[in-house]
């Protein structure tokens, strides 16, 4: 797996209430910016790199920790909810990316840019995105998140990886060599989320917070994005992969209600920029070279 590259400028927020780690990722002279909201809850954004950082070769890429997650933990007990996440969204917005906005979100990232983007339309967040890039998308209701967390569970006590963690069991790598060993556990552990188990090796490992994810998720009850976002008109593309345990039809009914361009990935489970970087990029740089009329650089 090739090193992740140091950011052009990193730091932490001032504005929000707990200090929340960002990095910002660009060439010399970038034609736009754009804000990358990382999956989880209570993850963090290196694991969308080195790959998402395709991104940069031509706009400005910013990253940023959110709230409970990688560089952005607190101590602090109090329940992070979906309402803290937006809040924290539009400080960060304003404070590191001001003007006309492109949002890309990926899995709870896409789904935080959806509250966020609806919050902001009702008038209680910042400024509307002028474009949206959700990429395979967290489910959009509850009912599609008891089918994901069922298909997952299927997929990870299946035959496939069964073997690979048999196979790991009897490799006597727990004793050769411990931090290979951590890295093995940590691919079984996400392996259900690729439409090839094997391809897990390709992640950047990482580590969610429990607590946060669960508070974030009680947070959103019985949850139906789905009547909000046809008040919406934003230019938006939906990707998400055929093979994802996320329903693709809770992808194509968000893009259904955005009426917005999709991309559905061949082979492609729920990491594309691992499993499918090709298509993924070029269906993001279309749509972003088709959009760019809508951004400026401030």
């Amino acid at each position: 797996m090739p090193p992740i590259p140091a950011p052009r400028a990193d730091g932490y927020t001032t504005s929000t209430p707990l200090p929340l780690y960002w990095c910002r990722y660009a060439p010399l002279v970038p034609e736009s910016r754009m804000l990358v909201l990382h999956g989880g809850p209570g993850a963090h954004h290196e694991y969308l790199l080195p790959q998402m950082l395709a991104l940069a070769e031509t706009r400005e890429c910013v990253f940023y920790d959110q709230r409970g997650g990688g560089r952005s933990k607190t101590d602090d007990r109090t329940p992070i909810t979906w309402q803290t996440q937006v809040q924290d969204l539009t400080a960060v917005i304003a404070e590191l990316a001001p003007g006309p906005l492109t949002l890309v979100g990926y899995s709870w990232g896409a789904l935080l840019t959806l509250l966020y983007a609806m919050e902001s339309n009702a008038g209680r967040a910042g400024a509307v995105p002028a474009r949206m890039v959700l990429i395979n998308p967290a489910p959009a209701t509850r009912t599609f998140r008891n089918e994901f967390e069922a298909e997952f569970a299927r997929r990870q006590s299946g035959p496939e990886v069964a073997a690979l963690r048999e196979a790991l069991a009897a490799s006597g790598l727990r004793e050769r060599d411990p931090e290979a060993f951590k890295q093995r556990t940590f691919e079984l552990s996400v392996a259900g989320y690729f439409a090839d188990p094997a391809r897990a090796r390709e992640l950047t490992p990482f580590r969610g917070t429990g607590r946060v994810q669960q508070s974030i998720w009680e947070s959103l009850g019985a949850f139906d994005l789905l009547p909000g976002l046809r008040d919406l008109r934003i230019p938006s593309l939906v990707v998400h992969g055929r093979q994802d345990p996320i329903p693709l039809a809770s992808a194509a009914e968000v893009a259904s209600a955005l009426s917005a361009q999709t991309a559905w990935l061949d082979d492609c489970g729920h990491v594309p920029y691992v499993e499918q970087p090709d298509a993924l990029f070029s269906a993001l740089r279309e749509f972003l070279h088709d959009t760019e009329s809508l951004i400026r650089p401030s």
